[in-house]
């Protein structure tokens, strides 16, 4: 069996074993989309972020809320400060239907976990943490962008506020690539639920040979391996498009990206630049 038909088979063995295929999910009287709403809605969400935080279309999410409506579960009224937003609110009913909802919930799980010993139930909610690590770095979405891009000047800004902070001498934004200049190279974004969450670039410095600037990745997503993720892309890049050396420098301050380098295959090189923030130096061979 291939690594997608596993993914597909364990996909089926756990909706089937949690049950959100039944219409009547946890035993209440709605299917999974219904019940997952209820939860979500909470004290009060707008539809604009239920739609977003979900990855709900407009018109499924309208039908659902007019399903929980016409069960007095839920009321949709204006947004107080957006006359364009609306917002959804549980009704004392659909409140105790959460509460209901939140106890079969843990009811279930707990009957799950029973027959496992405490290093078991260990393991599987070790094996699940590991799951949704992988799968939120396979949802970031990586793209090439202009340098001058406002989530890029976003992601550059994050990047030199965080050096200022652990760097001792500080970091000045100067230092960080103008707006329009990169010339031949590339500007990678990372975004996770549009949001930009990293970002890096590559230069060319000389015919065949390219600096890698402003690897950075926000502290949200940290452990999940973009960082390498991105660093593997530059890389990509740079050598589909002839560059067969890349360079970068980095600060002693910054072990994590040092301990990323060196197990990327970088070796340490004799300082290449003048930036004060370089003090240690990296090279590293591409093949196509």
């Amino acid at each position: 069996m291939d690594q997608i038909e596993m993914v597909r088979d364990f996909n089926r063995y756990y909706t089937q074993r949690l049950g959100v295929l039944n219409d009547r999910y946890l035993g209440q009287g709605r299917p999974l989309g219904e019940a997952r709403l209820l939860f979500e809605i909470g004290d009060g969400a707008g539809l604009r972020d239920l739609r977003d935080r979900l990855g709900l279309d407009s018109g499924y999410l309208s039908r659902l809320l007019r399903s929980l409506a016409g069960q007095g579960l839920v009321s949709v009224v204006p947004h107080p400060s957006d006359g364009r937003g609306r917002i959804a609110t549980l009704t004392p009913e659909g409140r105790r239907e959460r509460a209901e909802l939140e106890s079969r919930s843990r009811d279930s799980v707990a009957a799950l976990l029973e027959p496992l010993t405490a290093a078991q139930r260990a393991r599987l909610v070790d094996a699940q943490e590991q799951i949704r690590r992988l799968l939120r770095l396979a949802a970031v979405a990586v793209e090439a962008v202009p340098d001058d891009a406002p989530a890029a000047r976003e992601c550059l800004r994050a990047y030199a506020s965080e050096l200022a902070l652990r760097f001792p001498e500080g970091y000045d934004p100067a230092a960080l690539i103008a707006p329009g200049t990169l010339g031949d190279g590339t500007f990678l974004l990372a975004r996770e639920d549009a949001l930009p969450v990293g970002c890096g670039l590559w230069q060319l410095l000389a015919p065949g040979v390219a600096e890698i600037r402003h690897l950075w990745v926000s502290a949200a997503v940290r452990g999940l391996g973009l960082g390498r993720r991105l660093l593997g892309a530059l890389e990509a890049d740079a050598a589909g498009r002839g560059v067969r050396e890349v360079r970068l420098g980095t600060h002693p301050s910054l072990g994590e990206a040092i301990a990323l380098y060196r197990s990327c295959g970088y070796r340490e090189i004799p300082p290449y630049d003048s930036s004060p923030y370089n003090q240690l130096s990296f090279a590293k061979e591409l093949t196509v």
